[in-house]
């Protein structure tokens, strides 16, 4: 798990949230832990670093 910062795209608040580095792609919503407002969050780790390649963190469409 490493700790990652974003900023929230409804609110724009910059947030922490812990990403899981042992699956190589994830794609979910999550709630923004100031507005309460639905965030879809994807990224990527690169398997052998477990780095985070990429990272998007979006409003969740309705």
């Amino acid at each position: 798990m490493i700790e990652h910062y974003f900023t929230c795209p409804y609110c724009y608040s910059e947030i922490s949230m812990l990403l899981d580095t042992s699956v190589s792609q994830q794609d979910y919503v999550e709630d923004c832990e100031v507005c309460c407002n639905p965030v879809h969050v994807r990224f990527t780790v690169d398997a052998a670093t477990e780095e985070v390649v990429s990272f998007e963190a979006e409003k969740e469409d309705a």
